[in-house]
């Protein structure tokens, strides 16, 4: 068993795709995770599961919302040590970034060097962004609201989903990942 992190992307958001976070954890249990435990209300969980069901836990839960709440949500794990890691590889907050300004697009792949080449970094001056690995770190100066750097815009220019996080958020589950459940 190892813990993982699980991020929804879009739920609960301006009254969209409304996910009681008890029953996502109902779903996740109902999957074979055990020890889960729900962040806010924006579809961040951590739960304890092994490496098989880790590896299709994406498509198993975004199906399981579907049927059962009739919702297309996307589905995002990383380890507890892969969400580690974003802290130590995050460049903007190496530079000195206000950490209020920082946030964390995970994506489902990882993109090929190709699609991060062709990405415009002059699209939403002085936003600011670099992609490693499956993470997209994002310095939004001005506050997410205010950036053409969307959800939309990643998705299509990397093929593939991402879902973002600020950079509170981002520790906190950190935080809730390393303790003992």
């Amino acid at each position: 068993m190892g813990r993982h992190v699980i991020l929804l992307r879009g739920v609960n958001v301006g009254g969209n795709n409304k996910l009681p976070m008890a029953a996502l954890a109902a779903l996740l249990t109902e999957l074979g995770c055990t020890g889960v435990r729900t962040y806010i209300q924006s579809g961040n969980a951590v739960v304890d599961a092994g490496a098989a069901l880790a590896k299709r836990l994406p498509a198993a839960l975004a199906a399981a919302i579907s049927s059962r709440l009739g919702l297309t949500v996307p589905v995002v794990v990383r380890t507890a040590a892969e969400l580690a890691a974003v802290t130590r590889a995050n460049p903007f907050l190496a530079r000195g970034a206000d950490p209020a300004t920082l946030h964390v697009g995970f994506l489902a792949d990882a993109p090929t060097a190709a699609r991060i080449a062709a990405l415009d970094h002059d699209r939403s001056p002085p936003d600011a962004f670099a992609v490693h690995g499956r993470e997209l770190y994002l310095w939004l100066p001005n506050g997410a609201g205010k950036s053409k750097l969307t959800n939309a815009y990643f998705d299509r220019a990397l093929a593939t989903v991402v879902t973002v996080r600020n950079w509170n958020t981002v520790g906190k589950l950190i935080e809730l990942s390393a303790q003992q459940m």
